[in-house]
């Protein structure tokens, strides 16, 4: 278990004073926030005809790009908190998650844009089933490309199978693909409403009472992973996690994150690598102990092989990924000592 900042619960409210309190946390994306923010408004416009009260709270995380002017000028009805760091994803929805009156929370990145009537059909289904404790949906590129959307927990088989490119060999096939499949549920195309492991923090309608019950995102985890964590304990709990595929969102940082390995010769691609390795560690420590160690091992392991693959290549693309692969080498070993091997987590802001 790494050692712990406590993990807040959120109070409870003798009677939530709206339906729905939509929250959302930007750091420098202005322009997308704008787009969002217009989007929800025009939705809770809708939900408001059929009787649902709502608000919105937007955490602005120490962006410098006037993202908190902009909402102050157009959005004055916005409920707008200001955080003079950077708190990261789980921070700063834990910030607005304690000033929320909703009964439904629905978090929403500032880069995933609602198409209507998506909303009023999950408030409706929220309303005619109590055991959902918090609702998915399925996200997709600007282009309608799907991104993984219902997802399974981490186990080191699981994550071997996608670093290994093992998850792709059998995408649909029910028996091949439940053994291989990785953390994505492919072999079913997640076509249809299930029970799931786990659900993308860009979109998560959570019910007040499960956070309630299991708490706030863990404050230990800076970025990556928080919502896995959540899931986790309402997993634990009892709580059921809901997909349902025929409700879409946009979702434009998810049409990115596969690559961010693409692009190491940069120092914040060199950051936000070592931030995942830091929260995997962090989770599998938390979650399974000594297997953390099989975390850090397994990584090192294939960049290593990857080494070996390319180092001798005269080609310049196979020495770039030689070059890459002894860079994640060393950004996981670096992450290993930062955490003490996910036991603890680092001063924050990250």
């Amino acid at each position: 278990m790494h050692d712990s900042m406590a993990i807040p619960k959120l109070p409870s409210l003798t009677q939530p004073s709206v339906k729905l309190s939509v929250i959302i946390v930007s750091f420098n994306t202005r322009e997308t926030l704008r787009y969002c923010l217009e989007l929800v408004q025009a939705e809770l416009r809708r939900i408001a005809i059929r009787g649902f009260s709502s608000e919105i709270l937007v955490v602005d995380n120490a962006s410098t790009d006037g993202s908190a002017q902009m909402v102050e000028q157009f959005f004055p009805d916005v409920g707008l908190i200001r955080s003079a760091v950077n708190l990261g994803f789980g921070g700063a929805n834990n910030l607005a998650l304690l000033a929320s009156r909703g009964e439904l929370l629905l978090l929403l990145n500032s880069d995933a844009f609602l198409e209507s009537p998506v909303l009023i059909h999950l408030l409706s289904c929220m309303d005619l089933d109590e055991t959902v404790g918090m609702l998915g949906i399925s996200q997709v590129g600007r282009d309608g490309s799907p991104q993984p959307s219902a997802r399974r927990f981490h186990t080191l088989w699981r994550d071997a199978c996608m670093m290994t490119g093992l998850a792709e060999l059998f995408p649909h096939n029910r028996t091949w693909g439940r053994i291989f499949g990785g953390l994505d549920r492919k072999w079913e195309f997640a076509s249809y409403r299930m029970n799931v492991d786990w659900i993308p923090g860009a979109f998560m309608l959570i019910r007040r009472i499960l956070l309630e019950d299991v708490g706030l995102f863990d404050p230990a985890l800076f970025l990556y992973v928080e919502e896995v964590d959540l899931c986790k304990r309402a997993n634990r709990n009892g709580w059921t996690v809901v997909y349902l595929p025929e409700y879409s969102v946009i979702h434009i940082g998810g049409e990115s994150a596969g690559s961010i390995n693409s692009a190491l010769d940069s120092p914040p691609s060199h950051q936000v690598v070592l931030w995942r390795m830091r929260s995997t560690l962090l989770y599998y420590r938390k979650w399974h102990g000594v297997q953390a160690w099989g975390a850090a091992a397994l990584e090192i392991a294939l960049y290593r092989l990857r080494w070996l693959r390319n180092c001798r290549s005269r080609s310049p693309q196979r020495k770039t990924r030689a070059r890459h692969a002894l860079q994640l080498i060393a950004l996981m070993r670096q992450a290993w000592r930062d955490t003490h091997g996910g036991r603890i987590s680092p001063s924050q802001p990250w």
